[in-house]
């Protein structure tokens, strides 16, 4: 009872943390540099016509956004756990037709099985305190030729740190090698397909679905 009650009290320190800053989020230097990650892992992504994708953790919906604006075609859900983001980012859509946002966490996905084409996990992967749940949560929801994006941090080079308390998300954080990332996605039914820096510490991994075994 007591690792659930602390991972309950985890989870809501995270989230009023996000409510609060959602209405600045887009004004500081972090937006910036996220806007930037965006752009670069748009440029790494490779989806078919008519794709219907979904953001894990979508924050104010950016990007989200600046892939409807590259493709007419595209559909898109942003789920996010904080409520003040989920406001922001409706407000800020203007394509209410193609884009949606919903609330819910990322290890329990809303979503029928083979709903989603593509999915998007831009620096919030590291705030998951189980990992192995989200991948799998993500193999479900995905087509079975999907793929997911994960650009997050990696570990320093000098220190290989992979845990640490960080300031911005009133909790601590956990961050993840090539290696881990391809073990974990191997836990969960993903094959790593590539690895590929985006910007600075930023890595982007794909992970293909695996197809199950007939």
């Amino acid at each position: 009872m007591r690792v659930t009650m602390d991972a309950i009290a985890h989870g809501q320190r995270k989230q009023t943390f996000f409510d609060r800053w959602a209405p600045r989020y887009d004004w500081l230097l972090p937006s910036v540099f996220y806007q930037a990650v965006h752009q670069r892992l748009c440029e790494e992504s490779r989806l078919p016509e008519g794709a219907h994708v979904l953001d894990l953790g979508c924050g104010t919906g950016k990007l989200l956004n600046r892939l409807a604006q590259q493709d007419p075609t595209l559909t898109g859900v942003g789920l996010d756990f904080s409520a003040a983001m989920l406001a922001e980012a409706q407000r800020k859509t203007v394509d209410r037709d193609r884009l949606t946002f919903v609330s819910g966490t990322t290890d329990q996905l809303p979503f029928a099985p083979n709903t989603f084409d593509a999915a998007f996990c831009t620096i919030s992967f590291l705030h998951y305190p189980d990992p192995v749940a989200v991948l799998r949560a993500v193999a479900t929801v995905l087509k079975p030729e999907g793929c997911f994006y994960l650009a997050d941090y990696v570990p320093s080079k000098w220190t290989e740190q992979r845990f640490w308390d960080a300031p911005v998300s009133s909790a601590s954080v956990q961050v993840y090698p090539k290696q881990a990332r391809e073990r974990l996605a191997a836990e969960a039914g993903l094959r790593c397909d590539r690895h590929v820096y985006l910007l600075g510490p930023i890595m982007l991994t794909v992970f293909a679905k695996v197809a199950p075994e007939s």
